[in-house]
């Protein structure tokens, strides 16, 4: 009996209103067990609602089904059939699927831009450990300390040091007293040293007056750097940019002082080529001609030469002419022996095996070989194919300097890319095959120059320095 109480008083609670009332007392029935009592208003039997006509129980269905449909909205299942859902709980379920979609898609850019990111750090990754294998490949060779010179100021023989792996020819024909001659050196000892380099004030007088830019002469000064643009991205942090000095149709000659071209370095596909109209064009950054180069080229050693781009094709030591007119590639050859994808770069890296420049004398390839164990080899190039047409090759280790460029058939190499007060420490000159040390002094502004080429049209030095595309006026004279 006491069981039956309890399912009918459970009958009626869940089937009366708010307003009914019900009692429950429990009492102590004297034989061991308790007396329970329910007392309840109304106790009939039709108060006792059937199964599921609940107006609660109704309510509860209608949400339990709201949510089915929701879940099955999320997850891709089928669409609720309109007898389960009203135009309310429809347009709660777009709200929600609107609001789950516009996440998602927000997602998706985080994650293009830390995969973006990604591989970025993981290029970078990839030149610290090339540069580490580098470093620790490079032998050492222990020598002497040096000697600093007493009251002088001059390079000579035996007196002091010389600036670092810098060792110029046994025999001077000129008696020029500024080059440095290391008696350790022979034809057929063609090891290198390694000593502290010391910098040195070379006089460049009457700098004040007009610059002369008639004939040819030896580099002796340097202006500041001036700014001409930043770059927009971390495509941007080294590339090459030049104007070409013997421009030719579409681009010349009447623009030939103006055309600025330039290529953003950093990627593993370097095929776009920007042309500027003029410089203001270039420091706002609004090309006047993109164009696709039909192979992919590498490291910031191109230049511009009597209408055609001169550049080394990716993962090869392959030169290529690529024609501005007619847009395509009109020249290839390889370079001898040269080599490339860092065998012998500059010491800022960037593949920079094979640098070609120009200069009043015409077009030249710096690089290394094999055979030269690292030393700079230069070469002069038939601009029409490629042929090379001399080569010479100097005593000073290429991974020892930052960059090199040529002047009036002069080698010329900077001594650091991170420094912002370093030096132009070297020459070399091609005509009678005789080098020296100097000390012209040379700013990094931004501390990571990763490009410098001469312009004789314009006598300046063009340079990328992290991120900033700059130019130095220069003054030729004679070397003291």
């Amino acid at each position: 009996m006491w069981f039956l109480a309890v399912l009918w008083a459970s009958c009626l609670l869940m089937g009366t209103h708010a307003q009914s009332s019900t009692s429950f007392r429990r009492a102590n029935a004297g034989n061991g067990r308790c007396q329970y009592t329910f007392t309840v208003d109304s106790p009939t039997e039709t108060s006792c609602p059937s199964p599921g006509s609940s107006p609660e129980m109704e309510a509860l269905k209608s949400r339990l089904g709201l949510l089915e449909a929701l879940v099955a909205r999320l997850v891709g299942g089928d669409t609720l059939s309109e007898s389960s859902q009203g135009s309310g709980s429809q347009s709660g379920l777009q709200d929600a699927y609107n609001q789950v979609m516009g996440e998602n898609a927000q997602l998706q850019r985080e994650k293009q831009s830390l995969d973006r990111q990604v591989q970025d750090l993981q290029q970078r990754m990839e030149e610290l450990r090339q540069e580490a294998e580098r470093l620790r490949s490079r032998p050492c060779m222990q020598q002497p300390p040096p000697r600093v010179p007493q009251n002088d100021n001059s390079f000579r023989p035996g007196s002091g040091p010389a600036l670092s792996h810098l060792v110029s020819r046994p025999v001077n024909t000129r008696g020029d007293k500024s080059s440095l001659r290391d008696s350790a050196w022979h034809y057929k000892n063609p090891g290198y040293q390694e000593l502290t380099a010391v910098v040195t004030e070379v006089s460049a007088p009457n700098l004040e007056g007009p610059t002369d830019i008639s004939g040819c002469g030896d580099l002796v000064w340097v202006q500041e750097p001036e700014v001409h643009r930043k770059a927009d991205s971390i495509a941007g942090k080294y590339g090459v940019w030049m104007q070409d000095p013997e421009a030719k149709e579409p681009y010349g000659p009447e623009m030939a002082t103006f055309m600025s071209w330039r290529i953003d370095a950093v990627g593993s596909e370097v095929r776009q080529l920007f042309g500027y109209e003029n410089m203001d064009q270039l420091s706002r950054g609004f090309p006047t001609k993109v164009l696709l180069l039909p192979e992919s080229m590498v490291s910031t050693g191109a230049t511009m030469y009597r209408g055609s781009l001169y550049y080394q094709r990716r993962l090869s030591r392959t030169l290529l002419r690529y024609d501005l007119q007619s847009e395509s590639i009109a020249a290839r050859r390889d370079l001898p022996h040269a080599g490339f994808h860092g065998q012998f770069p500059y010491s800022w890296g960037g593949y920079t095996d094979i640098d070609l420049a120009v200069d009043e004398n015409g077009l030249w390839a710096i690089y290394s070989t094999n055979k030269a164990k690292g030393a700079i080899m230069i070469s002069q190039l038939d601009p029409h194919n490629l042929e090379v047409k001399g080569t010479w090759e100097t005593k000073i280790r290429k991974t020892s300097v930052a960059n090199a460029f040529m002047i009036c058939g002069n080698l010329y190499t900077v001594a650091s890319y991170t420094s912002p007060n370093t030096t132009i420490n070297y020459m070399y000159d091609t005509a009678t095959s005789l080098d020296k040390t100097i000390s012209v002094p040379f700013k990094n502004r931004y501390r990571y120059n990763s490009m410098v080429d001469y312009n004789p049209a314009q006598r300046k030095l063009y340079a990328w320095d992290n991120y900033y595309m700059v130019s130095y006026n220069v003054r030729l004279g004679k070397q003291e």
